[in-house]
C-alpha cells in the first residue's frame, strides 16, 4: 500500500520561503508521477506543480517563477521549494502520487502553509 508522508510548511512573512517534502513508501518511486496541490478555505483544490516519473515539470500559473518542484529518486521524495510567498499562497498543501499509466491517486496528509504579516 502506497503511503505519502509530508513534512515542512508553517508560517512565514510575505516574501519569505518554505520547503515542503513528501516521501513515498510502499511503491517504486520512479514508477510514479508526483505533484503538489493546495486548497484555501472556501476554495477548490488546485494544481500547484507536477513532475513526471521522467522529470518533466508543470506549474500552475499563479506559482510559475516562484515555486520549484523536484524529486530525489534515491530518497523517494518530492520537494516543493516556495519562494517569494504571498498571502494568496496560504492554504493546505497536499502531495499526490499516481502510477504511470494508472488512474489511482494517493494523497499525503496535508501541510498548512500560512503567509501573513
Amino acid at each position: 500500500q502506497v503511503q505519502l508522508v509530508q513534512s515542512g510548511g508553517g508560517s512565514v512573512l510575505p516574501g519569505g520561503s518554505l520547503r515542503l517534502s513528501c516521501s513515498l513508501s510502499g511503491g517504486v518511486f520512479t514508477n510514479y508521477n508526483m505533484g503538489w496541490y493546495r486548497q484555501a478555505p472556501g476554495n477548490e483544490r488546485e494544481l500547484v506543480a507536477t513532475i513526471t516519473y521522467n522529470g518533466i515539470t508543470n506549474y500552475g500559473d499563479s506559482v510559475k517563477g516562484r515555486f520549484t518542484i523536484s524529486a530525489d529518486g534515491a530518497k523517494s521524495t518530492v520537494y516543493l521549494q516556495m519562494n517569494s510567498l504571498i498571502p494568496d499562497d496560504t492554504g493546505i498543501y497536499f502531495c499526490n502520487a499516481g502510477p504511470r499509466g494508472g488512474s489511482k491517486r494517493y494523497w499525503g496528509q496535508g501541510s498548512q502553509v500560512t503567509v501573513s504579516s
